[in-house]
C-alpha cells in the first residue's frame, strides 16, 4: 500500500507537505496541494484510518449499530441520525455483526447508537466504564458514558387496545417480536395488561417482526378455526404486512372479516387496501434526538433521556363492528 512517503518522495517535498496538503492545510499553497493530490491519486493513496485516528483522537464517525437491515422501517430513523451528525460534521456508518463492535474499543468511531437487541447490556456497560460514549434505543441502562431515547411503546399499545375495545372486540391475537427485543416485549407487556383490565380473551402468536413470521402467524391463527370477526394486533407493521398476504390467498377479507392494527406506521401502510390502522411515531426525530445526544456526550454538553411519544392512525384495516 502506498503511503505518502512515497508521494513525498515522487513529489520532492518533505512528508509534513505531502500531510498538510491531504489534509487542507493552509500552511500549503493550493497550486502545491493541487500537484500532491494529483501524484497521491496517481499512485492510488488510500488514507490509513487507523493511523489518523491515533493522532487525533477522533475520526467524527459514529456507528449505528442495528440487528438487521431488512424491511422498510430502517430508512427514515437512519435518515434522521444522518441528519443530525451532518449538522455537526459527523458521519455515520451503519453496522451489524459482533465482530463490527470492535470498532468501539479499537476507537475506530468516536460513539456508537445502538438499535440491536442482540448487542449484550454488559458488554454495552463495559464500553462505558471504559470511557466510550453510547445512545441506546432499545433497552434501560443507567450509565453516565449512555442515553437512552426510547420509544413510548407501553402509551402505543395502550392507544392499539383501546381502539380495539371500542370496537368490542371479544379475542385479540398478538402476534409478538422476537423474544429479546425491548420493544417487543413492551408492547406486548402493555397489551396483556390492557386486555386483562378489560377481560378480554387474548392469544399469543410468535412472531419475529418479519413479514414472513406475520404471514405464518396468520396461517397457525387459521388453524385454530376462530370466531369472525378475526381481531388482530400484530406488534409491527412489518408482520402486519404478512397477515394482509396470506389473507389474499383465502376467501377472508382484511377490514371485514378480519380486523387488524399495526405498529410503526411504516411508509407502505398508508398505501395497502385498505389503510392500515398502526401506531405511529416520527422515526425521522426518533434518529434525530439520537444523534443529538451523541455528540452532546462526545462534547461533554449537558444531556439527558428522551422519549418518542405514539398516536394512532385510524384506518379501515379495524372498522367498527357493524354487527
Amino acid at each position: 500500500m502506498v503511503g505518502i512517503k512515497e508521494i513525498a518522495k515522487k513529489a520532492g517535498v518533505s512528508i509534513s507537505t505531502v500531510s498538510y496538503a491531504l489534509n487542507g492545510s493552509p500552511k500549503v499553497t493550493e497550486a502545491t496541494r493541487a500537484r500532491i493530490q494529483a501524484i497521491a491519486d496517481e499512485l492510488d493513496y488510500v488514507p490509513n484510518m487507523a493511523a489518523r485516528t491515533l493522532k487525533r483522537q477522533q475520526t467524527n464517525i459514529i456507528g449505528v449499530y442495528l440487528a438487521d437491515y431488512g424491511g422498510s422501517f430502517y430508512g427514515e430513523l437512519l435518515d434522521g441520525i444522518k441528519k443530525g451528525l451532518e449538522a455537526q460534521n459527523f458521519e455515520m456508518i451503519v453496522c451489524s455483526g459482533n465482530k463490527s463492535h470492535l470498532f468501539i474499543p479499537e476507537r475506530m468511531i468516536d460513539g456508537a447508537i445502538v438499535l440491536d437487541w442482540t448487542f449484550k447490556n454488559k458488554e454495552i456497560e463495559q464500553y462505558a466504564d471504559r470511557g466510550h460514549f453510547l445512545v441506546i434505543l432499545d433497552r434501560l441502562i443507567t450509565h453516565k458514558n449512555v442515553r437512552k431515547v426510547l420509544l413510548d411503546n407501553r402509551g402505543g399499545a395502550t392507544l392499539a387496545i383501546e381502539k380495539a375495545v371500542a370496537c368490542q372486540t371479544e379475542k385479540l391475537y398478538l402476534i409478538t417480536g422476537p423474544e429479546k427485543s425491548y420493544d417487543g416485549q413492551e408492547r406486548l407487556s402493555a397489551s396483556i395488561k390492557e386486555l386483562e383490565r378489560f377481560n378480554i380473551d387474548h392469544e399469543i402468536i410468535s412472531g419475529d417482526f418479519t413479514e414472513p413470521s406475520g404471514y405464518r402467524a396468520a396461517k397457525e391463527i387459521m388453524v385454530k378455526e376462530p370466531t369472525f370477526p378475526l381481531d388482530i394486533f400484530a406488534l409491527n407493521d412489518e408482520m402486519a404486512i404478512g397477515v394482509y398476504k396470506y389473507f389474499k390467498e383465502t376467501p377472508y377479507e382484511i377490514g371485514k372479516e378480519i380486523r387488524l392494527i399495526g405498529f410503526d406506521n411504516i411508509d407502505i401502510s398508508a398505501f395497502i387496501q385498505p389503510r392500515l390502522a398502526t401506531i405511529s411515531y416520527s422515526k425521522h426525530r426518533w434518529g434525530m434526538l439520537a444523534a443529538e445526544k451523541i455528540i452532546q456526550l462526545i462534547t461533554g454538553e449537558e444531556t439527558e433521556d428522551d422519549h418518542i411519544y405514539t398516536s394512532f392512525i385510524d384506518g379501515s384495516s379495524f372498522p367498527e363492528n357493524e354487527q
